[in-house]
């Protein structure tokens, strides 16, 4: 047994995003690239070498931000348990969480974090689970979670959990700005209305863009069509949308079901400085610049 181990979990934002349909059992069948940002959460599993209670296992978490669960309620928590009951692991693990990505963002924060505890216990534990076996498990867990463990960029189909490599976004940074407003993702797909919608986003294109590393055509496509829903709530999203591409951004959009808008620029100073402005004008609270990345 592996006693300790450091992980970072990336956020990801979605290049484009799309929905087809609503399906039977309530979940929505999505087509969407998904792209990681160098903006991480840190996790540190130790494990306690010493428990010596044979029919039991012991899980703790301790997170650098108030607002962070560190019960059952957090995903680390139910990804931990999920692992030592299917492999009957008995064993104490205590989880240090030190949280950077915004939190109920749009931006998986929470699945990412899950994905690393699935990859922790893996490792530490020398389960040998393979990658597709991890995401499997994961899936169980939440729509993101496979994506998280791939930690690619990756085209998203299905619920989310058919994932397909693509080409990374390169040679770019991107701004990251989350309102301080709260938006229910369930609430979201609820007033989707699918059928008064004739113009979808273009994947297809986004991959192109991509696959040739052309950025106009990567910024072209970049779309989303849960802003159907999010910009006539809540139009704090449009007013940052229009201040990224105002001041220097090629494109700017909303990632997954929001509220954070990123926008992706070609010069790190020209993003730095429309960062600070809209923290200036209290457009946001939390800013990031960042760049892409892919394992």
């Amino acid at each position: 047994m592996q006693k300790q181990l450091t992980l970072r979990a990336y956020a990801k934002v979605n290049l484009v995003l799309d929905v087809l349909r609503r399906r039977p059992d309530g979940y929505h069948d999505v087509r969407m690239v998904m792209q990681n940002l160098d903006l991480c959460d840190v996790l540190t599993f130790t494990a306690d070498d010493e428990w010596n209670a044979p029919d039991d296992y012991k899980i703790t978490i301790a997170a650098n931000r108030d607002d962070i669960p560190t019960d059952a309620h957090n995903l680390v928590y139910k990804a931990i348990v999920t692992m030592f009951e299917r492999f009957q692991i008995k064993s104490a693990i205590h989880v240090q969480l030190e949280k950077h990505i915004p939190v109920e963002a749009g931006m998986a924060g929470g699945s990412t974090d899950c994905a690393a505890a699935i990859k922790a216990v893996n490792q530490m534990y020398g389960l040998g689970l393979s990658l597709q076996e991890m995401m499997d498990i994961g899936v169980t867990l939440g729509a993101d979670v496979p994506y998280c463990i791939l930690a690619a960029t990756a085209l998203s189909e299905g619920i989310g959990e058919v994932l397909t490599k693509v080409t990374p976004l390169r040679d770019c940074y991107v701004l990251v700005a989350k309102p301080k407003i709260r938006v229910s993702t369930a609430m979201v797909y609820k007033n989707l209305r699918l059928e008064t919608i004739y113009k979808h986003p273009d994947v297809d294109g986004m991959i192109e863009g991509l696959s040739s590393n052309n950025l106009d055509l990567i910024t072209e496509k970049m779309e989303n069509i849960l802003e159907t829903v999010t910009t006539v709530l809540y139009p704090e999203i449009e007013q940052l949308k229009d201040m990224m591409k105002q001041n220097g951004a090629r494109n700017a959009i909303m990632s997954g079901s929001g509220p954070t808008v990123f926008g992706i620029y070609e010069d790190k100073e020209t993003a730095k400085k429309a960062g600070e402005m809209i923290l200036q004008l209290e457009l946001a609270n939390e800013v990031y610049v960042t760049v892409p990345v892919s394992e």
